[in-house]
């Protein structure tokens, strides 16, 4: 059985890591790329629209300004490699895809092109017009400007954000793993989980934060991370080992994380949002009450933290951890004036007529 089949998967997003696409002296691993480019090409032909979300620049790079630690020794020399090697990586791209006659597209994009609202309708735009053109459209996170602050660090939650950018169905993360075990998949007794159906502290404590290969910067975090913004945006997202041949063309072993019913376009931005500015803690009551659909009013919040100003994301935490996502009414001088209090004592605080809501459920998605 194909994972994510065309007929019922019209939008894929397939995700390539670094180790699958380079080998450990920094060259490219042609024949592979070739054999899942032909796959790419048949589920094109069968109707189904592709993106690629491509690791590799620092790697290719890395080899050829001769950087030690892959090009990952320092920031500047990360940047510097992958200014070189993004030419070299879509030149590879472009090669391939066009020896099966498929125009590719190359877009660069960085963590404020996703999270800003009008910035991420744009990307939203450009995509749905490249894949009905019946490009291919490859991405990759523009390191060579990227710095700590301002970089989602890993491609898993880039190729989710991109996913829910894109409105596809299903993403595949191709990696040198082939799903999640219950520990480390080194260990002898480690179990294969086949299928999960909610991520929780259980499927979160199976993670390994280690990246197998050296060459990529997500572990398995930063794939369950992806498998969280992607369920929430009703995508199913699949952990797929590369390391065989045609990878998109067989039933290999993977782990699936099972999509939730999707949101609305604005609710799946907001829960898969990166960057949020500040953070209020809410009591047990709150979270009863937003879990039933409420918005947060100012009674049941007890702490804030951050300095956002009103129309900023902000995080929501019960005292069991995060619990949703949303736009902060009020600044965080305001938020914080108004913790605990009851709507007819809010209008003497502030000086003037209050709102409805610290964060309204119209601007709040659930986590």
């Amino acid at each position: 059985m194909v994972l994510f089949a065309p007929p019922s998967c019209p939008r894929l997003v397939v995700k390539i890591g670094s180790a699958l696409l380079v080998d450990r002296d920094g060259g490219v691993r042609r024949a592979w790329l070739v054999g899942i480019v032909a796959d790419i090409a048949a589920r094109q032909r069968a109707g189904q629209q592709v993106v690629i979300v491509s690791s590799g620049a620092i790697a290719l790079g890395a080899r050829r300004l001769s950087l030690a630690k892959g090009g990952r020794a320092s920031l500047e020399d990360a940047q510097a490699a992958a200014a070189v090697g993004q030419i070299a990586l879509s030149q590879i791209w472009a090669e391939t895809l066009g020896a099966e006659g498929i125009t590719a597209a190359q877009m660069l994009v960085t963590l404020g092109d996703l999270e800003d609202r009008r910035r991420y309708l744009n990307a939203a735009a450009t995509l749905d017009r490249l894949l009905s053109l019946g490009v291919v459209p490859v991405i990759n996170e523009n390191d060579s400007v990227a710095t700590a602050e301002i970089r989602f660090g890993d491609n898993d939650r880039l190729a989710a954000r991109v996913a829910q950018a894109a409105g596809a169905q299903g993403v595949v993360l191709l990696s040198d793993v082939d799903g999640l075990y219950d520990r480390n998949p080194a260990l002898p007794d480690a179990a294969h989980i086949a299928r999960v159906e909610r991520i929780d502290a259980a499927i979160e404590a199976m993670a390994d934060r280690g990246s197998a290969s050296g060459m990529g910067s997500g572990g398995m975090v930063s794939k369950i991370a992806a498998a969280r913004i992607a369920n929430a945006a009703g995508a199913h997202l699949a952990i797929a080992s590369g390391r065989v041949d045609r990878p998109l063309s067989g039933g290999e072993r993977h782990t699936l994380f099972v999509a939730e019913k999707s949101a609305s376009a604005r609710k799946a931005w907001l829960a898969g949002g990166l960057t949020a500015q500040g953070r209020v803690t809410v009591d047990a009551g709150a979270v009863a009450a937003l879990a039933a659909g409420k918005s947060l009013l100012a009674a049941g919040a007890t702490a804030v933290e951050g300095d956002f100003a009103r129309g900023d994301l902000v995080t929501i935490e019960g005292p069991d951890g995060p619990i949703a996502r949303g736009l902060a009414e009020y600044d965080a001088a305001d938020t914080a004036l108004l913790l605990g209090t009851r709507s007819d004592e809010q209008a003497a605080l502030l000086g003037y007529a209050p709102r409805a809501a610290l964060v309204h459920r119209s601007h709040m998605a659930m986590l």
